[in-house]
């Protein structure tokens, strides 16, 4: 205790440099900025600032605090485009559109932002705070998840999409199973078969997540608009000023905690990342509700428990990284690759040899959560005026930033006909009454579950029991069996008590 107290001591040290904390505030802006695109996401964002980082000659430690603030700034600044325009920033941000956008529609945009940044807030300090002191254990730990267990995580986050979203289970699972589909596109890493290609040499390498979540949120958001417009039965949205209050925070406050513990855990898994934390976040939320009927339409806790959950797990990521030099995720794999640039090996002797970037680092995280919740609170009068904006001119603004979206990423003009097409395809489910974060989250999931199955059966030589052989993998299983069995068993029994209770009962 006394030894991360005294690293926590030299770390503020560091991160209060002017210049550092300079650094920290403009990448938190830079971030939030970055985060609001529609698909850029933390990944992109830092890739793309980290020539810029090195090229200016900065210290190791500065470099590396700039990049975490972009970072987790663009955790927090995916939740915009998601509530305002549900278009989610990246995966993270996927489940925030289910009940952050209802509320934006029925007039409460500033109550969703002002709720998502401080559930953000709370989130992302959680796992800092848990981070600093427990994170050498939890990471050695989460190194021993093997890929078996991994295969069982993933059972256990699809049998979670059965009552996760909408009315229909089996719409969900279809939805679910789509996402998959779409993940299976590509040559075969193992076998260098071309699947499902159709002789386009442009989907050889698979479709890439951006186009994925750009032409099924995005697109088909602009032409769900258009349609609107074209049958004259677009509504105008209610002008704005609503905003967080102390009841509302009374109201979530379990549910924001329940998404940071659940986000962090997730978080330290290598390679699992925000978008499988806030999925489990708000399916746990939704079956923990008394009254889950209004989730899916603008309920706080459903808006609440992912938000907290994404954020948490962006600290959660950090801690292998740090204490093992495993990535947790892609943007931390990026800043893996920062660190071995500057000649910064991480890893338990980091904290030994280089303590001046491991604590600094840390120290700038608590300042960044800080200054993101003050950077962002006044700007939600800000933010939820967008709203205002005229339909005929938000819906070539939706399209503007799809097309720049992709194209500044992937530089490919064939992904603007993909997002096109995958916008007519979303628009078509939409119609259909299917929710698209099941898509996206078996496009997401999809990729997760073949590689660690097939990592599972060559470790063993094809035996299939490897699967089921270790404790972790038992209880997952056990979980996944009782997230689809207890709701079933659960509404017969009331039911029954219901149909016992009536008038109509025999005595």
């Amino acid at each position: 205790m006394d030894a991360v107290l005294s690293g926590l001591a030299s770390g503020f040290e560091v991160a209060l440099d002017p210049f550092n904390l300079f650094l920290v505030l403009a990448g938190c802006f830079a971030g939030t900025l970055i985060g609001a695109l529609p698909g850029i996401g933390p990944i992109n964002g830092v890739a793309i600032l980290l020539p810029i980082a090195y090229g200016l000659g900065f210290k190791p430690e500065s470099a590396i605090i700039l990049l975490a603030g972009i970072y987790y700034g663009a955790e927090y600044g995916g939740r915009i485009s998601s509530i305002l325009l549900n278009v989610p920033g990246d995966a993270g941000a996927v489940m925030t559109t289910l009940d952050g956008n209802p509320m934006a529609r029925n007039g409460e945009a500033g109550k969703a932002l002002s709720l998502s940044a401080v559930a953000s807030f709370i989130g992302g300090s959680f796992s800092v705070i848990l981070m600093s002191f427990f994170g050498p254990a939890l990471a050695s730990y989460a190194i021993h998840f093997s890929p078996s267990d991994y295969v069982a995580l993933m059972v256990f986050a699809f049998a979670s999409l059965a009552s996760l979203v909408g009315s229909n289970p089996v719409k969900t699972l279809l939805a679910a199973i789509i996402g998959l589909m779409l993940a299976s596109i590509g040559i075969d890493a193992n076998t260098g078969v071309a699947r499902y290609t159709f002789g386009i040499p442009d989907i050889l390498a698979g479709i890439d997540f951006l186009v994925v979540v750009i032409g099924l949120f995005g697109m088909a958001e602009l032409i769900h608009l258009v349609e609107q417009q074209a049958a004259g039965t677009l509504k105008t949205l209610k002008i704005d000023k609503s905003f967080v209050t102390l009841k509302d925070l009374a109201f979530v406050k379990w549910t924001i905690l329940r998404g940071s513990v659940i986000g962090f855990f997730i978080g330290i898994l290598p390679g699992t990342g925000a978008s499988v934390a806030s999925a489990v976040a708000y399916g746990t939320e939704k079956r923990a509700a008394r009254d889950s009927s209004k989730f899916g339409e603008g309920d706080m806790r459903g808006l609440a428990a992912p938000e907290a959950a994404n954020n948490a797990s962006a600290g959660g990521a950090m801690v292998p990284m740090l204490t093992l030099g495993i990535p947790g995720s892609g943007t931390t794999a990026i800043l893996l690759g920062a660190l071995l640039l500057f000649n910064v090996t991480p890893g338990p002797l980091m904290f030994q040899q280089r303590p001046e970037i491991a604590w600094g680092l840390i120290a700038s995280m608590y300042i960044g959560n800080v200054a993101l919740l003050i950077i962002n609170l006044p700007l939600v009068g800000l933010f939820a005026r967008m709203l205002t904006i005229p339909q005929q001119f938000l819906t070539p603004l939706i399209a503007v930033l799809a097309f720049i979206g992709v194209y500044s990423v992937v530089s490919n003009p064939h992904d603007l006909y993909m997002i096109t097409a995958l916008g007519v395809f979303g628009w078509f489910l939409r119609k259909l009454q299917f929710s698209l974060a099941p898509v996206i989250l078996g496009f997401v999931l999809g990729g997760l579950f073949e590689d660690n199955l097939r990592r599972a059966l060559s470790i063993s030589g094809g035996d299939w029991t490897i699967l089921v052989t270790s404790m972790n993998s038992i209880i997952l299983y056990v979980l996944a069996l009782l997230v689809v069995a207890v709701p079933i068993v659960v509404g017969r029994m009331r039911r029954n008590r219901a149909e016992d209770q009536s008038p109509e009962a025999p005595a």
